[in-house]
């Protein structure tokens, strides 16, 4: 197991990563970015319940929980955008097609 200033830098590194590659993406790709990468959401809530599941301190469990419910959030988060994106490109003709 990584311990305490290795998982730190990691964290970190990892969220300046992330960070960085999403303020380089124009704003009208946020959307289909956002909603083909579910399959990552459900990588993390994977890796979150697996973390929760191997959980030793209640420390460790406090945070494994907050994580998958964040986990959860994400990907509910993306097919929620996916479905909100997918109702911009329906014809709204059945509403008005009575002539």
């Amino acid at each position: 197991m990584i311990e305490g200033l290795a998982a730190l830098y990691i964290f970190m590194l990892a969220g300046f990563t992330g960070y960085e590659i999403i303020t380089r993406v124009p704003v009208i790709l946020h959307t289909p970015l956002m909603s083909g990468s579910n399959f990552v959401h459900g990588i993390v809530l994977v890796g979150a319940m697996f973390a929760l599941g191997i959980a030793e301190t209640t420390t460790q469990q406090i945070i494994g929980f907050i994580a998958v419910l964040l986990g959860a959030g994400n990907a509910v988060g993306g097919y929620v955008v996916t479905e909100r994106m997918l109702e911009m490109f329906k014809s709204s003709k059945k509403e008005g097609s009575e002539g």
